[in-house]
Formats: C-alpha cells, structure tokens, sequence
C-alpha cells in the first residue's frame, strides 16, 4: 500500500546530499527501480511544519541523483508513504518522483 502524502503545509529541507541506495549485502551495486530500471537515490531531508520538524529519507529513482545539495529548501513531487514489515521489524520508507529546488526568496 503506497499513501500520497500532503506537503502543502511542510516545508523540506535537504540535510544530506543524495547517494546511491545500493542493494543490501553488497556495497558495489547500485538499487535499480523494478519498473524502469532507473538507478535510485536517497535524500535526506528535514520536514518541518507547525508541530516541529523530522529528519527522512526520501528515494528517487532517475539516471541521474536529483540535483539538490544540503541546506537547500526542496519540494518533493508526488511523496507517498510505504508501510513495510520484515523479519518482525517495521517501518514507513518514503519516495517521491523527484525533488524540486525551490527559488531563491520563496517558501517550500
């Protein structure tokens, strides 16, 4: 189950720059996406709103890292939250479709 996330009230900063999200066990090969192939990403990102504000990481997939640096205010495009149990641990991983910088002098 993947649930689309409202981000109109949260603004998202980049606290760490992508990396590569590689496959587990093996530190030299890179995660593809299942549909496209893409190679995917990780973003942390601080989301903050009128609660306070928590750090996450965020997946994209693309030939390229999303073009975002820390400290850089970001909207992410189509954030959903996934759900996941495993070897009796749980957990929500979140994915967006890209993440978008926001221009100087405007808000997330």
């Amino acid at each position: 189950m993947r649930l689309m996330i409202d981000t109109s009230q949260v603004s998202f900063t980049v606290s760490l720059d992508p990396q590569a999200r590689m496959e587990h066990g093996d530190s030299r090969k890179q995660r593809t996406d299942r549909n496209t192939g893409f190679p995917l990403w990780s973003v942390q990102l601080v989301a903050m709103d009128a609660d306070g504000a928590e750090v996450i990481s965020v997946t994209t997939a693309g030939e390229q890292p999303p073009k975002v640096s820390a400290g850089q205010l970001v909207t992410p495009v189509d954030l959903q939250a996934i759900p996941w149990a495993q070897n009796g641990k749980n957990g929500v991983a979140f994915r967006a479709a890209d993440l978008k910088p926001v221009p100087a002098g405007k808000s997330a």
